[in-house]
């Protein structure tokens, strides 16, 4: 195929890229893929926040009244804004704001003083007040990330404050629409949006089945998290988390009496197992040895990891396991279509470096 040919088919590619984002953007079209095009799409990856803990799209997270869940938050946003590690868990720096909406600014510096002591961060956003959702606060939010581009978190300290009254409050309908708005934000930005709520008073065998309100809650987020203590006045507590990409988790707290700040003292995550997948392991010891980079077709891959698959089976499967091959192995995977011919690219990360598309490129398509 000559340089002309070339061009044509790369503009027919644009234009077609152009019109699929048409569709998908436009609420009153059907937008559909074929699985084929499925198959054919490299999806972006959008790293942990904070590593097995906090990812991209909706989050709740549900306590009791007064068992510390405010510094938890405070805690969370502090280390996502200094990028520090939380519990032995890697945090990816970003800007972070922080809805605060039950405090004041006086009660807030004392608290963070107590915490941090002089230690202080320019990104650390924090407000106690705020529109509502459906009535100004989807502009807010969007303003603000707008003004800092390389925002990870929004943390709204509750829920409740940012709901409109209506007849249908408290029904499974209104708390799915509720929710679907928040996840949509969240999921168009790439931001991990962390809503914070109460419990219910009554027990149930399945601690997830206490938050405050119906299945369309849980049902609507990616994510939830249940924050428990024994007893009100125990110095101990529980964080238990499940999400639809993530391990279920429970993590063991305790808080430090002197700085208010939660301390790690066990994870348990042992149902969360995958069984290593050769392909991916010969690819990272190869890719380490080459100098960390690689590019070229499907067919030459075959030559250099010492593979007999099918060209396309190969580039299908890696496509596939995008996301395995980042968050397990640090590489990150490109496949773009020259002409009739497929050309890969393979890059390994230096370690702990996190730099891949968190989503914000594509942020303005639909805006």
């Amino acid at each position: 195929m000559d340089e002309k040919q070339k061009s044509k088919e790369l503009l027919k590619q644009m234009a077609r890229e152009m019109r699929r984002q048409e569709l998908a953007c436009d609420p009153n079209r059907l937008h559909t893929m074929t699985m084929a095009e499925i198959y054919d799409t490299v999806y972006e990856v959008r790293p942990a926040v904070i590593e097995d803990l906090l990812f991209p799209g909706l989050t709740i997270l549900v306590g009791d009244p007064k068992i510390g869940k405010s510094f938890l938050m405070l805690q969370l946003a502090y280390h996502v804004a200094t990028g520090t590690a939380l519990w032995e868990k890697h945090v990816r720096q970003g800007e972070v704001l922080y809805l605060a909406l039950e405090d004041q600014y006086d009660r807030l510096q004392g608290r963070m003083f107590r915490m941090f002591d002089e230690k202080e961060t320019e990104h650390l956003h924090i407000a106690i007040r705020s529109q509502q959702q459906g009535d100004g606060l989807e502009d807010q939010l969007r303003e603000f990330i707008e003004k800092h581009h390389d925002t990870r978190l929004i943390i709204i300290d509750t829920l409740e404050k940012i709901r409109t009254e209506t007849k249908d409050n408290g029904s499974y309908s209104q708390d799915s629409k509720f929710m679907y708005k928040l996840k949509e934000f969240a999921d168009r930005y790439g931001i991990c949006l962390l809503l914070v709520h109460h419990t219910r008073k009554q027990t149930s065998e399945d601690p997830f089945d206490k938050i405050n309100g119906t299945n369309g809650l849980l049902g609507s987020v990616d994510s939830a998290m249940i924050f428990t203590k024994e007893q009100r006045t125990s110095n101990k507590a529980t964080l238990q988390i499940t999400g639809r990409d993530q391990p279920d988790t429970k993590i063991d707290l305790e808080i430090d009496r002197d700085t208010l700040g939660w301390r790690l003292t066990s994870i348990n995550n042992e149902l969360w197992y995958e069984a290593p997948d050769p392909l991916l392991t010969n690819l990272a010891e190869r890719l380490k040895e080459s100098g960390g980079s690689w590019n070229g077709t499907a067919t030459e891959l075959n030559t250099f990891l010492g593979t007999d698959l099918k060209p396309n089976s190969l580039s299908l499967k890696l496509n596939v396991k995008a996301s395995v091959l980042y968050h397990n192995f640090g590489i990150i995977f490109k496949r773009d279509r020259t002409g009739e011919s497929r050309h890969i690219e393979l890059r390994l990360l230096p370690e702990k470096e996190v730099t891949v598309n968190d989503g914000n490129d594509d942020a303005s398509s639909c805006a």
